[in-house]
């Protein structure tokens, strides 16, 4: 791990040129039986960006979730027990996995390989996300499909907690250098809105909390992060509104080594929350827009984490872009826009250094 102040790095997700998202769809209508010519031609694409994050001086780096249809729908490519449905959404037809059979690793340590082909193409120290079991289980379980195999939604969230931990435990296994579980579910309770849909949210949270704890409980020798957004939607913003003093006593309660957090978007309030977490805490500092056309300038950059470096010591700070560019397959965020925006980060975070 990079030992120098303000370590640069992504969320996970980066945005795909037309012929990625082009192989990504056939992968996903053929059923997988691309197979070989699918991983061939993505072992040729995904050095591209890794190198790109390493051109743009990233100190750890992601293969982009790349092979990924989507960051949440990546545990139906570790086991059996789902079945892809199609829901129109705003007016679109968007394909999603549900539950429908018990759950069960066909293809474990997918992840874990996928990880140990990008360190065998970076000297940089990687990072691999991977969906939290709240997440999956609020998304990915329907009361009418999922019923006959997992009766509530919170008995398919717990079948998760034992694929998901040894998912980790291979990470750790191969070398990486951060694991970080996705939950915007969780940020979600920022937002009086969406608070308002549970009858207990604060039991709620800390279920999800309950949930991350069992799987990262007595595993080591590799860093623990969540990442925490309120939806990215690209170009159409976000979802979920209010800063982290919602969550605080939730965050509070996690085992884990970092939370990776936004403040790049004014949504996200403010940054003296960060005086709030405990100082075993390491910070994400989301300093970077993911989701409009601006380019942020190193300037803007290093002002944002100045106004953190009122609450928190500059060890403690890696910066980050607020989420991933592309956490679906068809986001449309053009990949030069992500490669300058980190640059900049790059850049923001040797002037950093160079300041304190």
């Amino acid at each position: 791990m990079p030992t120098k102040l303000f370590p640069t790095t992504v969320v996970g997700s980066m945005p795909r040129p037309q012929y990625i998202k082009d192989l990504v769809e056939a992968q996903a209508a053929s059923g997988q039986s691309l197979g070989a010519d699918f991983q061939r031609m993505m072992d040729s694409a995904v050095p591209y960006v890794a190198q790109m994050q390493e051109m743009a001086g990233i100190d750890i780096i992601s293969d982009g979730e790349w092979r990924r249809k989507s960051y949440i729908g990546v545990i139906a490519d570790i086991c059996s027990g789902f079945e892809l449905s199609i829901r129109e959404v705003n007016g679109q037809r968007q394909s999603w996995h549900i539950v429908t059979g018990e759950i069960r690793p066909n293809n474990p340590g997918q992840i874990a390989r996928e990880a140990r082909f990008l360190r065998e193409h970076t000297s940089r120290d990687v990072k691999v996300a991977l969906p939290s079991p709240y997440l999956l289980g609020q998304r990915m379980w329907d009361p009418e499909l999922s019923r006959g195999a997992y009766p509530s939604r919170r008995d398919f969230t717990e079948a998760l907690v034992p694929v998901l931990r040894d998912e980790l435990i291979a990470l750790r296994n191969e070398g990486v250098a951060i694991a970080q579980f996705d939950d915007p579910q969780l940020c979600l309770f920022v937002d009086p809105a969406a608070r308002a849909d549970y009858a207990d949210p604060d039991a709620e949270m800390m279920y999800c909390v309950d949930m991350l704890n069992r799987i990262v409980d007595g595993v080591d020798g590799i860093k623990l992060a969540l990442h925490l957004c309120r939806r990215n939607k690209g170009r159409s913003g976000w979802l979920g509104q209010g800063g982290y003093v919602a969550i605080l006593p939730a965050l509070k309660e996690l085992e884990l080594h970092m939370l990776m957090m936004e403040f790049a978007m004014p949504a996200a309030g403010d940054k003296k929350v960060l005086a709030d977490l405990p100082e075993r805490f390491e910070i994400g500092l989301g300093c970077i827009d993911c989701r409009s056309q601006h380019i942020d300038t190193p300037e803007e950059i290093v002002a944002r984490v100045k106004q953190a470096l009122e609450y928190v010591a500059p060890h403690r700070i890696t910066l980050h872009p607020d989420c991933g560019f592309a956490p679906g397959s068809a986001a449309d965020i053009p990949i030069d826009e992500a490669y300058l925006k980190l640059k900049n980060e790059a850049i923001a975070a040797q002037m950093l250094r160079d300041s304190v």
